[in-house]
């Protein structure tokens, strides 16, 4: 990984002399931004000493509260870690404070500068240098689905769909693709490309998902995993930025409402070798595609329920795997099938990937990648084969298989070994004590729906 240098911090300051503080970011567990404030004057010395966080930010639950059976907590004395700046990062946030701030994304090392074993960047760097191993370079676009809420609830203290720019009127219908919708939150998704722009992320395009207030904004393909994912972060980031200064809100969570369509993330992948080749394409042209594309599919078939503690980290995010509703439901896969799993899009030979469409819109790109990458190298390393296949309508063909459990997806995360040799054994026990403590916690509370069932009923 390459440092911001003090040089290159000075040269962003002086074209940009009405920034006056940076964020300074790193991503937890749960792909929350953790981090510092500075001011400008200061930027130069995180560049040559970086910052000090305590290992401890990757033992946060969603509520910001420490995890010690993580070991990462009081265990260790709350020690800190060096946080390094990462180059290519530092840019404006120009819905922020009228332009006078910037951000700049961050990584954990340990003191002698190696990764730190927790951080998720690092372990998406370990996948990478893996594959780098057998001479191999992953191409990745991620696409990201998510909605916007009035910032008013209802009544009952619920969200609902936005208002709409243009009518005032509030959205009822699915609307799928529609331009219309786009038009009427044309101001937004305007400003969420203008300061995509400035943050040079490269914004693909823009559609209205099938839900009232839901859309999708994807990601173009980058042979830098590792910067295609800090684009994913930064994306999120700076749609809940614009949508709050335009008087909405923004969810990510996988299924807010619950007899709407959840949100995902979908992510394309293809492999080049060391000449540039993807090496999912065939040599022939056959549109089945390399012995190595199925490989690469058997292997993400084989660990896909081992993965789902990654695709779905939170309660919400198993709500989002009902039929019906374009969500997998079992491992499948097919070609230009979207009832699948692993979905392998049509077009030209050259441009063979596979769009994996299990993980929630709630997921941690960086670990997202890493299990998808994990899986890839086992299906490759053990020349897996994979099933035929799927034509037709999958929910049809298959009962559902993959896991609506939280407490069993954390089971089979911790009990596979593929996931646990890739992934690192000492960060696979420290995600899974966070995860399971957020779930305990989560089990304390009643919802309303047991009032309205139980509390006179039973």
């Amino acid at each position: 990984m390459t440092w911001l240098s003090a040089d290159q911090a000075r040269e962003f300051l002086e074209r940009h002399p009405a920034i006056d503080s940076i964020d300074l970011l790193i991503s937890d567990l749960n792909g929350v931004m953790r981090g510092k404030r500075i001011p400008r004057d200061n930027l130069g010395k995180v560049c040559r000493q970086g910052i000090n966080l305590p290992a401890s930010v990757f033992a946060l639950d969603i509520h910001g509260h420490t995890i010690e059976a993580t070991g990462l907590g009081l265990a260790t004395g709350d020690s800190d870690r060096i946080c390094r700046p990462l180059a290519g990062s530092l840019v404006a946030t120009p819905w922020l404070r009228e332009g006078r701030q910037a951000q700049l994304l961050m990584t954990m090392v340990e003191p002698d500068e190696t990764p730190f074993f927790a951080d998720p960047r690092q372990v998406l760097a370990r996948q990478l240098e893996r594959l780098r191993r057998r001479g191999l370079t992953p191409v990745a676009a991620v696409e990201m689905e998510f909605y916007l809420v009035d910032r008013q609830r209802t009544p009952e203290g619920l969200i609902q769909p936005p208002r709409s720019p243009r009518n005032g009127d509030r959205a009822t219908q699915s609307q799928l693709y529609s331009i219309d919708e786009l038009d009427e939150y044309a101001d937004f998704l305007e400003q969420v490309q203008h300061a995509a722009r400035r943050q040079n992320l490269p914004l693909d395009t823009a559609l209205k998902e099938c839900a009232p207030g839901q859309f999708e904004i994807t990601l173009g393909h980058c042979d830098d995993a590792l910067r295609a994912c800090d684009s994913a972060v930064l994306l999120k980031r700076l749609i809940k930025g614009v949508a709050l200064h335009h008087g909405f809100e923004a969810t990510f969570m996988a299924k807010p409402y619950g007899l709407e369509a959840g949100s995902g993330t979908h992510v394309h992948l293809s492999l080049l070798d060391d000449r540039g080749r993807n090496v999912f394409a065939a040599e022939n042209g056959d549109p089945l595609g390399s012995p190595t594309l199925h490989q690469a599919v058997a292997g993400l078939l084989e660990l896909m329920p081992a993965s789902m503690a990654v695709c779905a980290p939170n309660l919400n995010s198993f709500r989002r795997f009902q039929p019906g509703l374009y969500v997998p439901m079992t491992p499948a896969w097919g070609f230009d099938n979207r009832s699948v799993a692993l979905r392998i899009p049509s077009g030209d030979n050259d441009a063979r990937r596979i769009e994996h469409r299990v993980a929630g819109a709630d997921v941690n790109p960086y670990l997202l990648l890493a299990v998808m990458l994990a899986s890839i190298e086992h299906g490759i390393a053990q020349q897996l084969v994979p099933p035929a296949p799927v034509e037709g309508n999958a929910y049809e063909q298959f009962e559902p298989s993959l896991t609506n459990s939280w407490h069993l997806a954390l089971d089979l995360l911790e009990a596979s070994e593929p996931l646990g040799d890739a992934l690192g054994r000492d960060f696979v026990r420290v995600f899974v004590a966070n995860r399971r403590a957020e779930r305990a916690l989560a089990l304390q509370a009643v919802s309303q729906l047991e009032y309205a069932w139980y509390l006179r009923h039973v």
